[in-house]
């Protein structure tokens, strides 16, 4: 691990750098490379099939400062390499692109695992109460360099935040982020009623200190914003027009809430806007539908709504730990998929209503999630959904989500005999398939060897068998 390369002519090393989609980077020098069998997807396994992926069972990842230079066979490679390259070797390690989750909330990390409440009744017991301490910037600081590395351990290297209602929790993160270089999405939480009074902002005071935030870091570095307002029941009618008119303001900004995940909520929303004519118009109402607007969980959607979706492109975020945790249902994804109103999917983890950072327990959730109702998640579908999938819902794909030369360099590094259980049985895998369902079924953190962010090594655990 770690050893010296070099050699090749300039010839070589200038051929090397070749396909940099940036410009300024162009005369970029390798400063690392990933030695190991390596798996990255250009398309959808679902409707592209074997041509959606490739796999070199001894390949080489390229890096030169924070972007993949290259991509291809390690006897091809290597020889390319300027002297002093410290190479980064994993016999029998799976590279891959670093995760993405596209539903978390940071404060929620040590309310994750509360018991027995469904919805309503879990965020008035457990999170609203914890949410109050992030108002607190040493604790929100604290909370926030935890909740990354725990992150990383699981090899996630982007995903799409929820913070609270108080500004200093969305600085505390962006501070924490930008200072690792880990490309995030993130927003301050709106609620300016049915909360706690030390939760509540008001519509004015929500747009104003969003805007804030917005100047002070969206696009700065690898930071992006979301608008957030939580949900419509915490909402007035004068705060979501503020959150549309701040993505109207701000249209490079993403925009996070929660949509149809518990018949309550439902029936609590159709009490609050009587006037609409489901949930989904509420926030349709006020523009807060796109093709950068992220909904968590859609669960229970009516036909009228998941057209809505569609139409506007906007993107549904399957959260299965926690949907079964709080008991909310079981999202469909067939019905996502009907050619009529087809939904952009992403697949979220939703700590702390989720019960795990691992993207990788998610997808065993998600498989017994789509079980239940005579569907399936075959294993290339899954590690491209974490991957690439999840990139083309946040819209980020040009920038992460698959190893090629200009993407940045977030990489993770899986151990499909990280556990004696698993190692037991890796002894019967004949295919890269079966290897990928041995890993989201029984892998989780243990299994994740490495995670490079932005091309440095955050993340690194040696095995013990």
């Amino acid at each position: 691990m770690g050893e010296g390369r070099g050699g090749g002519d300039n010839a070589g090393r200038r051929g090397l750098l070749q396909g940099f989609t940036d410009g300024t980077l162009a005369m970029t020098v390798p400063n690392r490379a990933i030695r190991g069998r390596v798996l990255t997807f250009s398309d959808d396994p679902q409707t592209a099939g074997a041509k959606a992926h490739d796999f070199i069972e001894d390949g080489l990842v390229v890096i030169a400062e924070d972007r993949i230079a290259a991509v291809g066979e390690a006897s091809a490679l290597l020889g390319t390499l300027p002297d002093g390259v410290i190479v980064d070797s994993y016999p029998g390690g799976l590279i891959l692109p670093g995760f993405i989750d596209t539903h978390i909330h940071y404060p929620q990390t040590q309310v994750i695992a509360s018991y027995g409440a469904q919805l309503l009744d879990w965020l008035e017991r457990y999170a609203l109460v914890e949410e109050q301490r992030f108002g607190d910037s040493g604790h929100a600081a604290a909370v926030a360099a935890f909740f990354l590395d725990e992150l990383a351990r699981n090899g996630t290297t982007t995903a799409a935040v929820y913070c609270t209602v108080h500004p200093e929790s969305a600085e505390a993160f962006f501070a924490e982020s930008a200072r690792r270089n880990t490309r995030m999405i993130a927003g301050k939480v709106l609620m300016d009623r049915n909360a706690p009074a030390a939760l509540q902002d008001t519509a004015e005071r929500g747009y104003a200190e969003s805007k804030a935030l917005i100047e002070g870091w969206h696009g700065k570095g690898r930071q992006l914003y979301a608008v957030t307002p939580r949900f419509a029941i915490t909402s007035t009618e004068a705060q979501l027009e503020a959150a549309g008119a701040l993505l109207k303001e701000h249209p490079g900004c993403h925009m996070q809430t929660h949509l149809s995940e518990n018949r309550r909520e439902i029936e609590t929303v159709r009490t609050l806007f009587p006037w609409a004519e489901n949930y989904t118009a509420v926030y349709d109402r006020f523009g807060l539908l796109g093709p950068r607007a992220l909904f968590g969980h859609c669960i229970h959607l009516e036909d009228a709504e998941r057209r809505l979706l569609s139409e506007s492109a906007s993107v549904a975020a399957f959260c299965p730990t926690s949907n079964l945790f709080i008991g909310s249902g079981l999202f469909d994804r067939a019905k996502a998929q009907d050619p009529a109103f087809p939904l952009r999917v992403g697949l979220a983890t939703d700590v702390g209503g989720g019960t795990s950072y691992s993207l990788l327990r998610t997808l065993a959730e998600a498989y017994k999630v789509l079980q239940l109702q005579d569907q399936n998640l075959p294993a290339l579908e899954a590690f491209y959904a974490i991957t690439l999938g999840n990139a083309r819902a946040l819209g980020l794909e040009d920038k992460i989500g698959s190893l090629a030369p200009g993407r940045e360099a977030d990489i993770v590094v899986l151990d499909a005999t990280a556990t004696p259980a698993m190692a037991h049985r890796r002894e019967r895998v004949e295919t890269l398939e079966e290897e990928l369902f041995l890993l989201m079924t029984l892998g989780d953190d243990r299994a994740v060897q490495a995670t490079y962010i932005s091309g440095q090594r955050q993340h690194f655990q040696a095995g013990d068998h």
